[in-house]
């Protein structure tokens, strides 16, 4: 059943349901929600609208779901999957005034926050409480905390703290139909049902809109000490990581960079790091906690391992200038790479002891394709960014081929026992790969929990599978 378009008579309805001046239907408007950071596409919306509380979401979704109008929720517009692109046109609904630090609980050790809101923003603001929230993707500085647990985000410290599941311990959610519910407690464990809190997380604002987020905190470590280790070989360098974890020792963050990832944020960003020749894989590797003598002594036993793996140098990180300068060298690698090149991301995870066959793999099925990849990524918990890169590669096999090529990437992190992503989601580009990883069974189910929650199909359409 195609989707109806937005008429005048519709629009007024629309402005009757969140007000006059949270509607933009200008052509700047829909141009600037055209995109988000997925490669070079754009999906025009037919009207932007930027609510200011629950009722108007949950209004509108009421209209757009009686009328069969497609519904695209947006956070900060960082992904990567194409999951906020209005690919069927309708609404695009912006969270961005949704920006409220409603509390935080330093008994409970909770948090009550708004979706639009930043996630740097709230990792400060209780920080000044002496307290953490540890999920920090690259983008933390303007992604929506909205928009990470839409797709379930990971970040640096998934090593030792978890993932985003590990935080989120209620949602207020406004159903595709407009009615609205809190999906769970706000207490640490739940054993009530089935656990809704964890099926919306990931899912990509396909099942609902969420409104009001409930996170669990954790006192903050007073200190933190880095290392940077070089390699010759990135299969050294991956091979060493699962070693790491096997010798008892748990960083709270461990990075694996490719050599030439490193020299385009060098010239990119503009960062003062000696590059030497001959050095083509790092590790970044960091401890944090409350008492430096442990830290130093993980250390002492992580350059053990690191002997065992040919690691030519170890740079311990002096001052936190120095540190903020070695973390920023990671966390503007994409940026980096997007700027030099015609690319795309993939985002696969693997069992940490897979890395070295993982990224063995991405090359030599790079070499008989004709493209290049920078790699980098979460090794601690076996999660590659893999950035194809086009290089010599010609049009025709770029736009004819590369899938072929892709498909073949994913075909092999299945076999190694991992999955088609880790962090991004699946959102629109990925979507195609799905059947790789998962039967017809487990997506029929999926399929099944989607028509439940959206029986008119208008939330998010097009997203981790086809519209139905």
């Amino acid at each position: 059943m195609p989707y109806t378009k937005i008429t005048s008579a519709l629009l007024v309805q629309i402005i009757d349901a969140v007000g006059s001046s949270n509607v933009f239907t200008d052509e700047e408007s829909l141009a600037n929600y055209a995109h988000d950071e997925t490669e070079d596409l754009k999906y025009y919306p037919e009207v932007v609208v930027k609510p200011l509380d629950t009722a108007s979401i949950s209004a509108l979704l009421k209209l757009c779901s009686e009328n069969h109008i497609p519904v695209t929720p947006r956070g900060g517009g960082t992904g990567l999957s194409g999951a906020a692109l209005p690919v069927y046109g309708g609404v695009l609904l912006s969270m961005e005034k949704f920006k409220a630090i409603i509390d935080i609980d330093t008994e409970n050790l909770q948090a009550t926050v708004e979706p639009g809101v930043i996630t740097e923003e709230f990792i400060n603001a209780v920080g000044e409480h002496g307290l953490l929230y540890p999920v920090d993707p690259s983008s933390k500085g303007s992604c929506f905390i909205g928009g990470n647990v839409a797709h379930c985000s990971g970040g640096p410290r998934v090593v030792k703290y978890g993932t985003i599941r590990e935080y989120i311990l209620n949602l207020e959610v406004v159903l595709p139909t407009g009615e609205v519910i809190w999906t769970g407690a706000n207490t640490l464990k739940y054993s009530s049902g089935y656990n809704l809190t964890q099926l919306m997380i990931g899912s990509e604002g396909t099942l609902s809109v969420v409104t009001k987020i409930v996170t669990k905190l954790i006192p903050k470590p007073a200190q933190s000490v880095l290392m940077l280790a070089s390699f010759t070989e990135n299969e050294a360098a991956c091979a060493a990581v699962s070693a790491i974890f096997r010798a008892g020792i748990t960083p709270s963050a461990l990075e694996f960079m490719e050599r030439k990832g490193v020299a385009w944020v060098i010239e990119h960003d503009d960062i003062k790091f000696d590059l030497k020749d001959g050095v083509n894989a790092f590790l970044l590797i960091e401890f944090d906690g409350d008492d430096m003598d442990v830290m130093f002594n993980d250390c002492e036993k992580t350059n053990m391992v690191l002997e065992q793996y040919n690691c030519t140098d170890v740079l311990l990180a002096d001052t936190a200038g120095q540190k903020e300068e070695l973390w920023r060298m990671r966390r503007t690698m994409a940026e980096s790479v997007k700027s030099n090149s015609v690319y795309k991301e993939e985002d696969t995870v693997v069992p940490r002891a897979a890395l070295p066959k993982l990224i063995n793999g991405i090359k030599e099925i790079g070499g008989r394709y004709g493209f290049e990849s920078v790699c980098y990524g979460h090794a601690g918990d076996g999660n590659l960014h893999i950035n194809i890169i086009k290089a010599g590669m010609s049009d025709e096999d770029w736009k004819n081929k590369l899938k072929d090529g892709i498909t073949e990437i994913f075909e092999l992190t299945a076999d190694l026992g991992g999955t088609i992503s880790g962090e991004h989601g699946i959102g629109l580009v990925q979507k195609d790969f799905m059947s790789i990883k998962y039967s017809e069974i487990h997506l029929n189910l999926m399929r099944s929990i989607k028509n439940v929650f959206d029986p008119a199909g208008i939330l998010n359409p097009g997203k981790i599978f086809n519209a139905v």
